[in-house]
């Protein structure tokens, strides 16, 4: 028992005894305490900065310096320089070696002057300053510890006897005296330093425990953090994108606005230059047919026979001018063929411009948000805006092709050689329209700004439009038509009972026709049918479009015929009627030609 004593108490002997050198080491010789703010001299010695200061300051009075612990003298006051490192070892001491004279806990055996204590003696009930420790007595009995520690609370509250032993029954700190004699009696005890060690490794255990915990709750809160960086990151990106998007849209809006007010301005301005050029004419003869009325009327107001009958221009007066049939066929067509401004036309550029503008914006990564490019026109060519707010319900007799505008060359259009029974497509000339003029080979037809006069048909489209005289009910069938000579043009296929009167008789604009269109002014090319227009990427670049029909499959094809081939749109359908080719060409303004080039059939 009194080695376990001697062995718990040795090692804080020897730490205080370590603990009083190392502060004896600390001190200022001056002051006599722990350094404040350490300064060196150049013969090696330490002092407070204001103790040598104060010593300088005397020696000053005096002419001479001198270091108050070796009495080295200096010639001129000597520089303070601050010891960082003896700076350091203070203030680690300090940190582990809290100042006694704070807590009030002295010497019991210093009576005249209060000196701090630096340890306690349990066996002795006193404090001891560093020199009373040097020579308290070693024996186990007396149990050293911190000074700081109530002398009380180490004793036995009942026998007054030192606490050395744990009852682990009743977890609880007891002495000899309760182990032997008193109430713990037969308990399972241990002593102070195994019971202190069971719960260290317990709180040890429950220290590593907290600290997972704590490591993943750390876990947690970067991953949050970093969640939160990332969703802040894409919302600068999405603000930057939705910023740029709306920035492009007013940009396109507004260039769209000015070409479809430039269109509006430049109809105007042909329109009324057609006028004015008709005005001159007219305004020129009419003054001419009133000379005549004078010349006229004083002849009839001539008495003489003879000088009346002898007049030598009166056959010239008598006679009217073939012209003005001429003209008046001119102004006739002007006021009931064109004369109007091209409200469908106009319409037409806005709905192309408004579709190139929706299909040009990538809202792909704005989650929830539709863009329907492809608004619907009503029956006059004007944009339904009620219905381009509206997804475009689904056609139950189109379903567009999975191949891409500007898509990779087809292997079944290339492969056509070894075809037979070639199939000449020819204009049927009981369709055109009285604008349409058509060449005698039926290959060839242009726009012509006189009226052809060409006899009233049930057959005969009212607008610039003509159909083939050849109908397709079964088979493959290919052609090709060169649109080259024309700015505003629609090639593709309808059915016979297609209207030949209004808007709706237009190819593309209705459930009876397929059609590819090309707007002249924005090289624009689109596929319609049923007025869902869809635009497609860049013109036909050759000049030279082919039409492919499959009426089994129930699809019609058109290839831009460049190098390669590039396949431009496949309508997808069940055909209830034989299919005729159909040719537009736009007509005021534009004019041009279209050729068929010819067909086979597979």
């Amino acid at each position: 028992m009194k080695c376990q004593r001697l062995s718990a108490s040795f090692p804080l002997l020897l730490s205080a005894m370590a603990s009083a050198d190392l502060r004896k080491e600390l001190e200022c010789s001056v002051c006599l305490n722990i350094y404040t703010d350490p300064v060196i001299l150049k013969c090696g010695h330490n002092f407070c900065r204001d103790c040598i200061d104060r010593v300088l300051d005397t020696r000053e009075e005096s002419g001479g310096y001198s270091c108050p612990e070796c009495k080295e003298e200096f010639q001129d006051r000597p520089a303070l320089h601050r010891n960082i490192t003896l700076q350091n070892i203070v203030e680690n001491f300090l940190s582990t070696h809290p100042d006694q004279e704070e807590s009030g806990v002295f010497c019991t055996y210093c009576i005249h002057t209060p000196v701090p204590a630096v340890i306690s003696c349990l066996h002795c009930e006193a404090y001891l300053c560093d020199n009373h420790l040097r020579v308290h007595s070693k024996s186990p009995e007396h149990v050293l510890c911190d000074p700081t520690t109530s002398l009380e609370n180490r004793k036995c509250s009942v026998h007054k006897k030192i606490l050395e032993y744990y009852c682990t029954e009743d977890s609880t700190c007891i002495c000899v005296s309760c182990r032997l004699d008193g109430e713990h009696r037969g308990h399972q005890v241990e002593t102070l330093d195994e019971a202190s060690e069971m719960k260290k490794k317990k709180l040890r255990n429950v220290l590593q425990k907290l600290m997972t915990e704590r490591e993943e709750m750390e876990k947690r809160v970067q991953s949050l953090q970093e969640h939160r960086r990332k969703v802040q990151g894409e919302a600068d990106d999405e603000t930057e994108r939705v910023t740029v998007l709306f920035r492009d849209l007013r940009r396109r809006l507004e260039d769209l606005e000015k070409r479809v007010l430039r269109e509006i301005s430049g109809q105007a301005e042909r329109i009324s230059g057609i006028i004015n050029d008709l005005v001159q004419d007219l305004e020129i003869k009419k003054e001419e047919l009133s000379r005549k009325m004078g010349d006229i009327e004083e002849l009839c107001n001539m008495t003489d026979p003879l000088t009346v009958l002898q007049e030598s221009d009166t056959g010239d007066l008598c006679d009217t001018e073939d012209g003005d049939d001429e003209d008046r066929e001119r102004h006739d067509k002007l006021l009931h063929d064109g004369g109007d401004l091209d409200v469908g036309g106009i319409s037409h550029i806005l709905h192309t411009g408004l579709s190139d503008i929706m299909s040009g914006v990538n809202v792909e990564k704005c989650p929830g948000t539709h863009v329907y490019p492809h608004s619907t026109t009503n029956d006059k060519g004007h944009i339904n805006a009620e219905q381009s707010r509206r997804p475009p319900q689904p056609s139950p007799t189109i379903q567009h092709s999975h191949l891409q505008a500007g898509g990779p060359n087809i292997g079944a259009v290339q492969q056509t050689s070894g075809v037979s029974g070639v199939t000449d497509i020819l204009l049927d000339m009981r369709t055109a329209g009285n604008n349409l003029h058509i060449s005698d080979d039926m290959k060839t037809v242009s726009f012509s700004s006189s009226h052809q006069n060409h006899p009233e048909t049930p057959e005969r489209f009212q607008g610039p439009q003509v159909m083939s005289s050849q109908r397709f009910s079964s088979g493959r069938h290919y052609w090709e038509v060169d649109v080259k000579g024309a700015k505003y043009w629609r090639v593709g296929m309808c059915y016979p009972s297609i209207d030949r009167r209004g808007d709706q008789s237009v190819i593309g604009y209705n459930k009876k026709s397929w059609s590819l269109e090309r707007w002249g002014r924005g090289n624009q090319c689109s596929v319609i049918h049923e007025s869902n227009m869809i635009p497609l990427s860049g013109d036909v670049s050759s000049g030279r479009v082919r039409i492919d029909l499959d009426y089994e499959a129930g699809r019609i094809f058109f290839y831009d015929l460049c190098d390669p081939i590039r396949h431009l749109h496949t309508f997808t359908t069940t055909f209830t009627e034989p299919l005729h080719a159909g040719v537009y060409i736009g007509g005021w303004g534009w004019g041009g030609c279209i050729q068929i080039c010819g067909g086979n059939q597979k």
